[in-house]
């Protein structure tokens, strides 16, 4: 099994500490926003661009990159902190997270912001345009892999299957899907709203290759990353058992905060408690 050296697991660990600074502290000042998904992503995207993907941000539109959808696309807090981390852009502009004149809108916009190689927000749409993204990649015989994470709840979607059925279909082995199973959304338990359980088995069914980890363990999802990486006969979906809002104690777990903003007075606290700050 593949095994990430200490010193670049500690790399991840603080950049994943640091997006999700910038998380809380984003959506604080736009009063405004979903920190709950975007929290529990923070782990994977971290790994995504500190290890596994190959990106510069020095030359975001590189036809030779790895791309990344964030089909979750309510989720762009996460997005955008990890870009602004990584270099795209400078940090600064995360504080001006959906104002009017800027380029950080709620949802992710390809033409405006550096990095985003794909704008979603409707659910279920995200995944297809990534299944376009790899298919384009199989004609084109180029290397580039695709990344997309999705929410349990917007497996909801039918538009979710029909993508799932067509990559497994054209068997998109260059194509890798995190389903971030934290399983609450905004109306509450998933199970409870319309329930897309069982997950895995659902995927399968499509064929595709299906690995279950612990979404906060970055050995796990390095080595899932990279058995995906070896697999050759189809996409490969990743089920990431997570927490709602990770990270933030009065978070964590609960559906109220999926699109629900800290006060000033939080956002202060949060922050601290993140960066464990007595």
């Amino acid at each position: 099994m593949a095994t990430l050296t200490q010193d670049v697991k500690q790399l991840v660990q603080e950049k994943a500490k640091a997006i999700r600074v910038s998380i809380v502290q984003s959506v604080t000042a736009a009063k405004s926003g979903h920190p709950g998904g975007s929290l529990s992503i923070a782990d994977v995207m971290a790994l995504l661009y500190y290890v596994e993907m190959n990106v510069d941000p020095a030359n975001p539109k590189d036809p030779n990159r790895d791309r990344f959808v964030l089909s979750k696309g309510h989720a762009a807090p996460a997005l955008y902190a990890t870009l602004a981390e990584k270099g795209y852009f400078p940090k600064e502009e995360l504080l001006n997270l959906r104002k009017i004149d800027h380029m950080l809108q709620g949802h992710p916009d390809m033409k405006h912001t550096p990095g985003v190689d794909m704008s979603t927000g409707s659910l279920g749409q995200g995944i297809s345009a990534a299944c376009g993204m790899a298919l384009a990649g199989k004609i084109d015989n180029a290397d580039y892999r695709v990344y997309s994470i999705l929410g349990d709840g917007e497996l909801e979607e039918g538009q979710v299957w029909e993508a799932a059925m067509f990559a497994g279909h054209y068997k998109l082995n260059n194509l890798t899907a995190f389903v971030d199973f934290n399983g609450l959304q905004i109306d509450g338990d998933i199970t409870k709203v319309l329930s897309p359980l069982p997950i895995p088995e659902k995927f399968k069914a499509f064929n595709w290759n299906v690995i279950e980890v612990n979404g906060h363990d970055l050995d796990e999802l390095h080595n899932a990353i990279e058995s995906a990486k070896a697999f050759t006969e189809g996409p490969t979906c990743i089920v990431m058992h997570t927490v709602k809002g990770k990270g933030v104690e009065e978070m964590e777990g609960q559906a109220g905060w999926h699109g629900k903003a800290p006060s000033e007075e939080q956002g202060v606290a949060f922050v601290n408690e993140i960066m464990g700050v007595q």
